[in-house]
């Protein structure tokens, strides 16, 4: 196992830089997850960690050693890519050899290892064979023993389950998180797909356009995102936003909204008079109620979306913002009735309307 540091880690292309300035630090045995929507930087990155990408300027330190000169094979670690990179013309045992047989590892020892990694992932009955008579998921398990025989300091994993159909994913990732925890091996994992990251991770690695908005675990993130954008891609799914302004009365602050729409907020709420906020609401935290209910807003079903053990509504309130709540009793709903929404004041999340950074 070993640390991976990342200090002032940059990348240019040209004239455009990609990557800027990123300091990270991942612990021993650690599960961390970069995430964020394509273009982010964070495939870049990680290849930069493996040696694959040269950095324009900074430093990339695994177990404490600084190895931005280092070619991949000498930087100790194993990497698992999106379209598997298995030789067709060499069997499952061949291709998880390959990499041991360059590094002149001596034959019983090679055995061994592939034994070994062979039992841990279901793939003694298919050693003979070729990639082409391999499922996807056979395939991805044969990159992930290749990489598990090499006994690296660091895996690293570069989308490995998008070529594969949902079910197996899901399969793929419970895998891959039993396998890391089996094994203790630090582990960087790349993904846009904000579900891996949330049931994977120790830690998630939130980016966008070459900049890490926030660190920290999927639970934390979740609950307290550090700005709308972190709020945005967290959380399946996404979180509600409605812009207003605060307005402060007897009964406590309120959110104004666009077409006299009104919203209460937590009676701590901080914010001053007039201030321009948007609310940030999950969908799990807005509620049907009846009409009787006086801090409710009035809201027109659009569409109901049955997922099987939930049920998403789409609803549309004044002011053209569409909302997401998740029906408690969806086969008493029908598109084009009209619905009141409430929301939780304590559940509701308050960001600046101007940079979008959470207000305390």
């Amino acid at each position: 196992m070993a640390t991976v540091e990342l200090q002032g880690v940059r990348k240019s292309f040209g004239q455009l830089e990609v990557v800027h300035g990123v300091d990270l630090d991942i612990a021993e045995g650690e599960f961390a997850v970069l995430v964020g929507p394509s273009g982010c930087g964070k495939s870049t990155l990680l290849r930069m960690i493996a040696g694959l990408e040269e950095m324009t300027s900074g430093a990339i330190r695994i177990g404490g050693a600084i190895v931005n000169h280092l070619p991949p094979k000498d930087r100790d670690i194993a990497m698992v890519f999106q379209n598997y990179a298995l030789y067709p013309h060499k069997t499952v045992q061949a291709n998880m050899e390959f990499g041991l047989k360059l590094r002149k590892t001596p034959k019983a020892e090679i055995a061994r290892r592939v034994a070994d990694a062979a039992e841990i992932l279901g793939l003694t009955e298919l050693l003979g064979r070729h990639p082409r008579q391999l499922s996807g998921g056979q395939r991805q398990r044969v990159a992930m023993g290749r990489a598990i025989v090499r006994d690296p300091q660091v895996f690293l994993f570069d989308e490995p389950l998008s070529n594969l159909d949902a079910k197996l994913r899901v399969q793929m990732r419970t895998e891959i998180k039993a396998l890391q925890k089996r094994l203790g091996t630090t582990s960087v994992y790349v993904t846009h797909d904000q579900v891996e990251a949330m049931t994977m991770a120790d830690r998630i690695v939130v980016m966008r356009n070459g900049h890490i908005e926030q660190v920290g675990a999927p639970l934390d993130l979740y609950e307290r995102p550090a700005n709308m954008f972190v709020a945005g891609f967290i959380g399946s799914p996404a979180m509600n936003f409605i812009p207003g302004t605060v307005v402060r009365n007897g009964a406590g602050p309120v959110l104004r909204a666009a077409d006299g729409v009104t919203l209460r907020l937590a009676p701590d709420c901080a914010c001053e008079e007039g201030r321009q906020v948007v609310c940030g609401i999950r969908p799990e935290h807005l509620t049907i109620c009846s009409d009787a209910e006086q801090d409710a807003v009035s809201a027109a079903l659009r569409y109901i979306e049955p997922t099987g053990s939930q049920t998403f509504v789409f609803a549309d309130i004044a002011g053209g913002v569409q909302l997401c709540l998740i029906a408690a009793q969806p086969r008493l709903l029908a598109a084009g009735s009209t619905i009141r929404l409430r929301a939780e004041p304590s559940a509701v999340h308050l960001f600046d309307g101007a940079s979008g950074a959470v207000l305390h």
